[in-house]
């Protein structure tokens, strides 16, 4: 028992020694972090005021820098107002002096007219003066001056103005051959001749019978798809397609070749060859088309592919025996070359030159003249005007654009070349009646000859009723109603004779 309780006091007073002990190091431990806590609010003040310090230098320094930015921008307002008090000062004095100069321009230019007027009085005395002494009025006199001296000067006043015309003629006949002379050396195209008919080969006679057909079954199937007519005949080994549209008579001969080729003829076999040369024919025209375009050097991307479709439409067509789409790219050469010499617009001149007569690609199917077909064509696909006026300024005699005279020209100069076109006999020696009943229908005229293939009318005429001022203008009379009531290719020259024989005897 006594073990057991000096046990428990042993317990307590360790626990007592124990307690004593963390109390007695808790309490040296909380000095040394008061310590430390002190140390660190010091080493904190410090650096605040360091901190302190260095903001206030630079809060000092960007003041001074202020004061003296403020100071340099103050001296600069100085300068510029005083500037701006100089420059008014000079424009009020400028001021000044214009008022002053306006005033005197006003009263000089009353005076002058103060003085103009009296110039007038002077000289209307002057005339009603002359007037009182000659017995007749300013206008008579004039009219009777002007009538006397045309009367005295006539031939002199004639021979001036045709010498005159002759030397302006020659110079503008020198140029103008010379650029033409330049644009035709660097173009020359090949001459395609058709007419409105078109042939197809046969292998054998026999042939013609199995075209005919049973009660003529076949011949009237291909007339009725195509639209042409077949004209079998006497012609050993051949069979004609006539009809006036060129793209017809292609699609009836190419199905023809076709069907001789097969050796099958029957009605449904034409109807599927007749679509079959449809649709060939149609990529060859848009083919024909793209060519062109490429060798003139003109990008299809602008062009609408309907337009090139139509184009090439063209190279089936002929005028007076000329292909249509070989005349159209020469005419567009033609022009460009014309137009760089001329300083135009070549591209203007290149693409009006090849879709000038783009309206003959479809005068067969529609109503209208080809000019205002090209017109309306190209306007519709979006062309602007200058290219679409093409079409119809090619058959104006006074075209409005540069540009319009060039394509004119151009068109001229393709059609009118040796070999380029032909007639036939009869329309030939037509024209040549039609160009010499014209020129017979002016009074004055005694006879007159249709030369140069039609190139030219010689008209002599009556010295007595004609005399040199009427024959120049019988000759411009004479080359309107030409151009007004006849078609030809190319141009017509009139050339007026007016000649004077006397005869004597020396006996």
């Amino acid at each position: 028992m006594l073990g057991l309780i000096m046990a428990v006091v042993g317990i307590g007073v360790g626990a007592a020694i124990g307690y004593a002990i963390r109390e007695h190091k808790s309490k040296r431990g909380l000095e040394e972090a008061e310590k430390r806590a002190q140390e660190l609010v010091v080493a904190a003040e410090l650096k605040q005021n360091e901190a302190l310090a260095k903001a206030k230098e630079k809060a000092i320094k960007i003041i001074e820098e202020a004061r003296l930015e403020e100071k340099r921008a103050f001296e600069d307002l100085k300068k510029q107002q005083a500037a701006l008090t100089e420059r008014e000062s000079m424009f009020g004095q400028k001021l000044l002096d214009i008022d002053k100069a306006k005033s005197e321009v006003e009263a000089a230019q009353k005076r002058l007219e103060e003085a103009h007027a009296h110039v007038e009085s002077i000289k209307r005395e002057a005339i009603t003066k002359l007037e009182q002494a000659a017995g007749m009025k300013r206008e008579d006199a004039l009219s009777k001056l002007m009538s006397m001296v045309e009367d005295e000067q006539q031939e002199n006043l004639l021979g001036r103005m045709r010498k005159l015309d002759d030397m302006t003629a020659d110079e503008i006949d020198r140029k103008a051959k010379s650029i033409l002379a330049s644009a035709i050396q660097r173009q020359a195209s090949s001459h395609v001749t058709e007419t409105t008919t078109t042939y197809v080969e046969l292998p054998t006679e026999e042939m013609k019978g199995r075209i005919i057909g049973r009660e003529g079954r076949n011949i009237k199937a291909i007339e009725l798809l195509t639209g042409c007519e077949l004209i079998i005949d006497d012609t050993p080994g051949a069979v004609t397609v006539s009809g006036f549209s060129p793209i017809r008579r292609q699609v009836a001969k190419r199905a023809l070749e076709k069907l001789i080729a097969d050796g099958r003829i029957h009605p449904g076999r034409i109807e599927e060859f007749v679509e079959e040369a449809k649709r060939d024919l149609q990529v060859d025209i848009k083919k024909a088309g793209e060519d062109a375009l490429y060798e003139l050097g003109l990008p299809t991307a602008t062009i609408d592919p309907k337009v090139v479709q139509i184009l090439g439409r063209l190279k089936f067509r002929t005028s007076y025996g000329q292909n249509a789409l070989l005349h159209s790219m020469e005419v567009a050469k033609l022009s460009a070359i014309l137009a760089e010499e001329l300083k135009a617009d070549v591209y203007v001149c290149k693409l009006g030159g090849l879709l000038h007569d783009i309206g003959k690609a479809v005068d067969h199917d529609m109503q209208g003249s080809h000019p205002e077909l090209g017109y309306q064509i190209m306007q519709k696909y979006g062309f602007p005007e200058e290219i679409c006026y093409q079409s119809i300024g090619h058959h104006e005699d006074k075209p409005k654009t540069l540009e319009a005279i060039i394509v004119k020209a151009a068109d001229a100069i393709s059609g009118a070349r040796p070999g380029a076109r032909k007639d036939s006999l009869e329309f030939y020696v037509k024209r040549l009646q039609d160009l010499e009943n014209v020129a017979k229908s002016f009074e004055g005229v005694e006879k007159v000859y249709a030369i140069q293939a039609g190139r030219e009318i010689r008209v002599f005429v009556n010295p007595k009723q004609i005399n040199d001022y009427a024959a120049m203008q019988l000759a411009k009379n004479i080359a309107k109603k030409v151009e007004a009531e006849l078609k030809f290719p190319g141009e017509v020259r009139v050339t007026v004779i007016r000649e004077t024989r006397v005869i004597e005897y020396a006996k």
